[in-house]
């Protein structure tokens, strides 16, 4: 495996600083900041927050949170045998000199078995695929194997949903879209592939279905996961095109591809420097392709598929673009994110400790204060918050330290909006913890 970039100490710690803080108030920097995150997976995660970091961009940590058990309940489960053979067969092949995996029966061998067939049980209309196996096998060497499932349940139902179903009818109809895409993007590579009637899925299979990680350097295809699990799909056809566009887009590179075999041979054996991490990454994040533009050729060549072969025979789930998208479609149990107090009370509800003063006085000093609120509008610096013990509150200029309250009002009788007030500070606190929890 290439050897990651070198990024100074310093940089590393400035970076995880700001990934902590993100991660302790998710949902906050989710709702205000997305495109702070998005940067920021740009710049890559830090390798000691990667993990979590996937977790929370994929809504795998809330799919695990809405489903306590589920996993250790499919992982006691025998399975289907016919894929408990294929998925034990599949097991070597995954990253072999990989230290999780180098051994036979070693644990990153029987995580990695525990996962595939958790999904099977899970989803067993859809089955195993070998090309999960390696998807599988990269977030196990990020997280433990329960989070590694719900991770790649994302990955299979949000982000690139019917993937990895038994007719492969959405791998093909992402071939024509990189196809389509490819036209505008690099019309020498375009033309040549047409001329040549080589079909998308000669080519863009493996890159799609395993998200390049059976494809590129180590270093890139944590960059590009980071950005794939933070913006969504459009990140795997851009690595695509921008590959298609280095390796076949000049007259140059063409000289070498005069047949079928040779371009499939140049595609298959790339050239290092386009798939180094920096240049690639730099290429992917200024490629003008968006996710408009995906769901539009999608479209447009799922109404080709249509007038063609007929329906689909597998019906999958919309794709989400993203991390955002999947927040907003499955929000998930956590907690809104304004301030609410601890007790709530009905407005009328007026609570008296045993130190209040009798009511017909509380209600003469409600009267007085009423008064004295409408006579005096503009309250001085050194004035205080007037607080009734009807639950009636005057939102005024905060008293200096020294000062004290002619009528103190017990904590008990405190209004809901001042409630409301001090609330800030104890979401501030819960903030500081993970929000998912």
């Amino acid at each position: 495996m290439e050897r990651l970039e070198e990024v100074p100490l310093e940089v590393l710690r400035q970076r995880e600083s700001k990934w902590l803080d993100m991660l302790n108030n998710w949902d906050k920097w989710m709702a205000k900041k997305h495109k702070k995150i998005r940067l920021r997976c740009q710049k890559g995660i830090p390798p000691s927050l990667r993990g979590r970091a996937w977790q929370y961009l994929s809504g795998g940590k809330v799919k695990l949170q809405q489903n306590p058990g589920k996993f250790d309940e499919l992982d006691m489960s025998p399975g289907d045998p016919k894929w408990l053979d294929v998925i034990e067969r599949d097991l070597h092949r995954q990253f072999p000199f990989h230290e999780m995996f180098v051994s036979r029966g070693g644990h990153g061998q029987q995580d990695l078995f525990r996962v595939l067939k958790a999904y099977t049980l899970y989803r067993p209309e859809e089955g195993y695929c070998q090309a999960q196996a390696p998807i599988a096998a990269v977030l196990l060497m990020h997280m433990p194997a329960e989070q590694a499932f719900w991770c790649l349940v994302q990955v299979c139902e949000k982000y690139l949903p019917g993937y990895y179903s038994e007719k492969l009818e959405a791998i093909q109809l992402d071939g024509e879209i990189l196809f389509s895409l490819l036209q505008k993007v690099s019309p020498v590579a375009h033309k040549h592939l047409s001329r040549q009637k080589i079909d998308p899925l000669l080519y863009m299979t493996e890159w799609f279905m395993c998200a390049f990680a059976r494809t590129l350097p180590w270093s890139s295809v944590l960059r590009v996961w980071d950005m794939f699990f933070c913006e969504g799909v459009k990140i795997i056809f851009r690595v695509g095109l921008v590959l298609l566009k280095h390796a076949l887009g000049s007259p140059e590179k063409l000289k070498a591809c005069q047949g079928q075999y040779e371009t499939i041979e140049q595609l298959r054996s790339l050239s290092p420097k386009i798939m180094q991490e920096a240049f690639l990454v730099q290429e992917v994040i200024e490629l003008p392709v968006t996710e408009r533009q995906i769901e539009r050729e999608h479209l447009i060549q799922l109404r080709r598929w249509q007038e063609t072969r007929g329906e689909l025979e597998c019906r999958s789930p919309p794709r989400m673009h993203g991390a955002k998208a999947i927040l907003d479609a499955e929000p998930g149990p956590r907690p809104a994110l304004q301030p609410s107090p601890s007790i709530r009370l009905p407005p009328d509800t007026t609570l008296l400790s045993s130190k209040a003063k009798p009511s017909k006085q509380v209600q003469k000093e409600q009267k007085r204060t009423k008064t004295s609120g409408q006579l005096d509008k503009s309250p001085g610096p050194n004035q205080g918050t007037v607080v009734t013990a009807s639950g009636d509150a005057c939102p005024q200029d905060v008293p200096p330290k020294n000062s004290v309250s002619q009528d103190p009002v017990p904590q008990d009788s405190a209004p809901q909006d001042l409630a409301y007030h001090h609330s800030l500070e104890s979401l501030t606190s819960q903030e500081s913890e993970d929000t998912y929890l």
